[in-house]
């Protein structure tokens, strides 16, 4: 089955301690497209400007995304600067320029109403709850926040909490969207919000799955080089939702073996800038890769 998502197409200026890379492609839709695509149809929904370079057009045209979607305005595209650390937990944010995505107010295609998996990016709450009321009657609706909107836009976040299956944060947001610092208490606090699921991302220690009866803990994947962190939970997410649409059900089973293929496509994104790697990988680089995987974490 195909997914719908919408969020941003972006050019990206990102500096680590390992070089630079000036307006490369980027964007949750981009990172998460690409993910997906291994397993399902995608259809992106964004704003792109008159400058938005015709390579990346192409690469995602050939990489078989759905870009009816993608409009195009008189304008500049969104752009984001940031840099990182060694760390590479909190990139320092250097410049963000929203230009065309400024006033970015989705009108989904007629002929993607009916598409059954809803992945909402990182946006404005208030956009997310617009493309549902668009949307028919989705079996799969997921959807993504930050610090900003819970600190901005909760009124309007809650509601939308109230419409989705699936809903996706790191540690850090569950604590300030709960007020408890205990994840597990967080997590239960969320749940009562309306989400059946609750996938709290923690970065290099990795990710916890939450529901009303169960947890389900996975480690991050052991990596010998990080370029740049860039795009990895939006790559999560694509790999995520994708193997679910891919599944005949959403079961606890099938939730957690989408888990760990989103966790593992997001390791080849950070072992070099933008798409770089991403863009370049097989269906059987991520088989490999899974493989491996199942040898750290099984005894």
């Amino acid at each position: 089955m195909s997914i719908l998502v919408v969020g941003s197409v972006a050019l990206d200026t990102v500096k680590t301690p390992f070089g630079k890379r000036k307006e490369a492609l980027g964007g949750s839709a981009v990172y998460f497209s690409t993910s997906a695509i291994f397993f399902s149809p995608v259809s992106i929904v964004a704003v792109i400007g008159e400058d938005f370079p015709k390579k990346y057009i192409d690469f995602l045209q050939k990489k078989g995304m759905d870009l009816r979607g993608l409009e195009v305005r008189k304008g500049k595209t969104f752009r984001w600067e940031g840099e990182y650390d060694w760390d590479f937990s909190n990139p320092r944010t250097l410049s963000t320029e929203l230009n065309v995505f400024s006033d970015f107010n989705p009108d989904i295609p007629a002929e993607y109403r009916d598409i059954n998996h809803v992945f909402l990016a990182n946006i404005d709450p208030e956009i997310q709850m617009a493309v549902l009321k668009q949307m028919k009657k989705p079996r799969l609706i997921a959807c993504d926040t930050m610090n900003y909107w819970i600190e901005n836009k909760r009124k309007a976040l809650l509601k939308l909490l109230k419409n989705v299956q699936i809903f996706l944060l790191n540690e850090s947001e569950a604590r300030e969207l709960t007020g408890e610092s205990n994840l597990v208490k967080a997590s239960r606090s969320i749940l009562k919000m309306g989400p059946s699921r609750l996938i709290i991302k923690k970065g290099e220690h990795g990710c916890l799955l939450f529901s009303d009866k169960s947890i389900f803990s996975i480690p991050a994947f052991l990596m010998e080089s990080i370029y740049d962190p860039t795009g990895a939970g939006d790559t999560f997410a694509g790999g995520m939702m994708g193997y679910l649409a891919s599944c005949r059900k959403v079961n606890e089973t099938n939730l957690r073996k989408a888990i760990v293929y989103g966790s593992v496509i997001a390791t080849f994104t950070v072992e070099k800038f933008s798409l770089e790697r991403l863009g370049r990988i097989s269906r059987d680089d991520i088989t490999k890769r899974v493989k491996e995987f199942k040898k750290l974490t099984v005894y």
